[in-house]
């Protein structure tokens, strides 16, 4: 699954082109590398996300083509 469809389909980011934008301002890395919008991801891979005051980690648990609101945060651990 793309990073930016799981961005969206987890609820992290509420919208697929900001989470895209975030990607292509550098904003978002996964396993310490920076992330293309585009970019596949796995069960496990840790995802950090840089905010405008805060930042966030993240462990892919899941990768659910739609989820329901409610089962969206199955999708992810939070590291930090």
């Amino acid at each position: 699954m793309r990073i930016d469809k799981f961005l969206k389909n987890s609820r992290i980011i509420k919208r697929r082109t900001v989470a895209k934008e975030a990607c292509e301002q550098g904003r978002i890395t996964v396993n310490g590398k920076a992330a293309k919008p585009g970019l596949d991801l796995k069960l496990g891979d840790e995802i950090f996300i840089q905010f405008g005051n805060g930042s966030l980690k993240v462990e892919v648990a899941a990768l659910l083509e739609s989820c329901r609101k409610e089962d969206a945060p199955s999708m992810y651990k939070v590291i930090e």
